[in-house]
């Protein structure tokens, strides 16, 4: 217990950095939400437009009310396990920072990832319980009925969380890759355009062929945003979802695993940049 109590004690100082960073820069995230925000509904219009020049109310077992729900809960989804990781790692290479975080007796990984947490605390708030809420209301406006399930939403945040470990030790290992590369700037642009497309954030990976399908299920990226999205929506079984949350602890383990083995691996390679 003194354990994890010590070690709690040594990390919130982190945590509090990080809530106190994201009020410092609030202009920039209400910038970033704004964009975020209006991409959906982008996203949204399009959805919209196929249904109209559908002949069915339905497509690929999407009604328009799900494919609603499925965009607004991939947009929140996706902003909660949003990681940042790759940024910061890489910004502290090449400003020679990283030098002092690597002689400070704490986890490189974990001062970010407890410092991460402190700025989703005020997501939660500000973001997390709106857009559920909203969500809601919808499906109660369209169906006339109370269609929530505390159920599949308390699976969903399980799955929430173990998504975004996978994505922040995913981020992490990235921006080790700084180590070689010294900037990633352009490389992440297509990792992130790559990343959105794979989880299934601009196309339900339901809408793909079968046999590409069956294989981005099984890869890290489905785990990031589209299996906890059908989690929320009720679209998976019983059995699905215990597979599911097996396949994302066993992606997080190889994530934190990786991410191990390229530091041991990198920091043997450290040319510290404008340090």
């Amino acid at each position: 217990m003194s354990r994890i109590k010590r070690f709690f004690r040594t990390y919130k100082p982190f945590t509090r950095a990080g809530m106190q960073e994201m009020i410092a820069y609030r202009a920039n995230f209400i910038c970033h939400l704004i964009g975020e925000i209006m991409a959906a509904f982008i996203m949204y219009f399009v959805w919209k437009a196929v249904f109209l020049s559908s002949d069915s109310e339905t497509f690929m077992g999407f009604t328009m009310e799900d494919m609603v729900v499925y965009i607004f809960i991939t947009f929140l989804t996706g902003y909660m396990t949003y990681s940042d990781g790759a940024f910061a790692v890489g910004e502290e290479i090449i400003d020679g920072s990283i030098a002092m975080r690597m002689i400070k007796p704490c986890s490189f990984e974990m001062c970010f990832l407890f410092q991460e947490l402190g700025s989703r605390l005020i997501s939660i708030s500000m973001i997390f319980v709106p857009m559920v809420a909203g969500v809601e209301i919808y499906r109660y406006a369209v169906c006339g009925e109370v269609r929530f399930q505390i159920g599949y939403f308390l699976l969903y945040i399980v799955s929430l969380l173990l998504a975004y470990m996978i994505s922040f030790y995913f981020n992490v290992c990235y921006g080790f890759m700084a180590f070689f590369f010294k900037n990633l700037w352009g490389t992440t642009l297509i990792k992130e355009t790559l990343v959105s497309f794979l989880s299934g954030a601009i196309i339900p990976l339901a809408f793909m062929p079968s046999g590409l399908a069956a294989v981005l299920n099984i890869l890290p990226f489905a785990s990031l945003s589209y299996t906890p999205v059908m989690i929320y929506m009720g679209m998976y079984s019983t059995s699905q979802i215990l597979w599911s949350f097996g396949l994302q602890i066993f992606w997080v383990v190889v994530m934190y695993g990786v991410t191990k083995l390229i530091w041991r691996s990198a920091v043997r390679h450290l040319s510290v940049q404008g340090g």
